[in-house]
């Protein structure tokens, strides 16, 4: 300890003693001290991350990440509402319709037997005595007829259509076959003989017709 003083004491003595180092020691302090304010600087202005503001960095990624995650899966349920949302009204204006169309459906089948009925009575009067030598069976026969017409007038006016498959290709959505025959000069699978008519109603088979087939011999 007493020589560290002694040796402090010289180098003090020295510096005062000459006159140049005694001039230069307060710019060596000066520059010490300008290098080592700018040191500090360098390492402020250098940008280091703290590792405090790292870490909040990737906190602050992290729920980004989730944030958008859960934003795609928000966005993905309200599409997928949107679209069974509209396959609902679709459906339910699919049904609307379709009971404005076959609302009547019930009724139509009552007028079908009716129109049977005329449609037979109509065919059962003799055509060889309708005459004007037999007044009043012609009135008659007029009067059918012209019921029968008016009363196709109104099915056709309402979407209800006759079927009349006679010569056609038997078809299992429209037709029902009673018998099978075979019948030499017509194509097997054809409708040969028509037993009651049938109806649709807007495209619909309300009542397929009663049909004899061609079978092949």
């Amino acid at each position: 300890m007493a020589s560290w003083c002694v040796r402090a004491v010289r180098q003090s003595y020295n510096i005062v003693a000459s006159p140049s180092l005694a001039r230069a020691a307060p710019r060596l302090l000066c520059t010490a001290a300008q290098q080592k304010s700018s040191g500090a600087g360098c390492e402020e202005e250098s940008g280091m991350p703290k590792p405090e503001q790292s870490a909040a960095e990737r906190a602050l990624a992290e729920d980004k990440l989730q944030l958008e995650e859960q934003l795609r899966e928000v966005t993905d349920k309200y599409k997928r509402a949107l679209a069974d949302t509209e396959n609902l009204r679709q459906r339910s204006q699919k049904m609307v319709e379709d009971a404005k169309l076959f609302g009547i459906q019930s009724f139509c089948k009552d007028l079908l037997e009716v129109a049977d009925i005329l449609e037979k009575a109509t065919e059962s009067v003799p055509k060889d005595e309708v005459t004007s030598q037999n007044p009043h069976l012609k009135n008659l026969y007029d009067g059918l007829v012209m019921t029968d017409v008016q009363i196709q007038k109104v099915f056709t006016k309402y979407g209800l259509v006759k079927l009349n498959p006679e010569g056609q290709k038997f078809d299992p959505y429209e037709h029902e076959a009673l018998f099978q025959s075979p019948m030499p000069g017509k194509e097997p699978g054809t409708v040969a003989a028509v037993t009651k008519v049938g109806y649709k109603l807007h495209g619909r088979t309300l009542r397929p017709a009663l049909v004899g087939v061609v079978k092949a011999p």
